[in-house]
């Protein structure tokens, strides 16, 4: 394989963190999912207009890893009021990380990873927070892997379905 490099997303990358996100989220989930609640969710969460204004806000950032010109996975990370629920400025978000399943295993989530855990010690934060689905094993070991512990659950729609998310944090303090 050959390297992995981890770039902040600009605001010229649009097109590709959308289509990066599709697919590794369509790749992810689904499987567990309709077709109809899929495509909704991904019109949605993934529209120009949705995805600039996260390009755009302050206190969130995306980063891609390129395998040579090709992206094969993503992070957005976010602090302070950006965060999508305990918004404590003692913490951050990993809000996303996606791989490309052709890159599972690969060592691509780890290196995203990483950049979040720089961040947050970069930004002297006290701990790092996510929310996970209960179902998503792979994520769930791979975050207990990295330190995290579950502390609550909180629920995730995907349409009209609802889902059980873990939240899972890890104290770097």
């Amino acid at each position: 394989m050959t390297s992995i490099i981890i770039r902040k997303v600009s605001a010229e990358e649009l097109e590709v963190l959308q289509s990066i996100g599709r697919e590794t989220f369509y790749e992810t989930f689904a499987k567990d999912n309709s077709e109809d609640e899929m495509q909704k969710y991904l019109d949605e969460s993934f529209s120009t207009e949705k995805i600039s204004q996260e390009l755009n806000t302050p206190d969130s950032r995306f980063f891609i890893a390129w395998e040579e010109d090709n992206p094969v996975g993503y992070l957005k990370v976010n602090a302070g009021k950006a965060q999508t629920e305990l918004q404590d400025d003692a913490s951050m978000e990993i809000e996303r990380i996606y791989v490309k399943s052709s890159h599972h295993g690969k060592k691509v989530g780890q290196l995203l990873y990483d950049k979040a855990l720089e961040i947050a010690l970069e930004g002297k934060k006290q701990y790092l927070w996510l929310g996970v689905w209960e179902e998503n094993l792979r994520a769930v070991n791979f975050y207990k892997k990295n330190g995290f512990v579950t502390f609550d659950k909180h629920i995730f729609r995907l349409g009209s379905e609802e889902q059980t998310d873990l939240m899972m944090r890890k104290d770097l303090a």
